[in-house]
């Protein structure tokens, strides 16, 4: 992921954000979304393809439980 230090200070000081920085904000929240869904469904229809990219089932079920605001 692409987590700039300028979007984790954005999120973790609760500042109200320009228009620009909360664009982005959401682009990279529906990003992690979108990558967890793709995980999720690659875990499912081809688990062998987990240890292929170097990740236990563990870490999958860890990486698509959290929510899309955590990195």
């Amino acid at each position: 992921m692409n987590d700039t230090p300028r979007l984790l200070l954005s999120e973790a000081s609760h500042r109200p954000l320009s228009l620009p920085a909360l664009l982005e904000l959401l682009a990279l929240w529906q990003a992690r979304s979108r990558v967890r869904g793709q995980l999720a469904s690659m875990a499912r229809a081809n688990p062998h393809l987990i240890e292929d990219i170097g990740l236990t089932r563990r870490q999958v079920a860890l990486e698509v439980a959290k929510p899309f605001w955590r990195a």
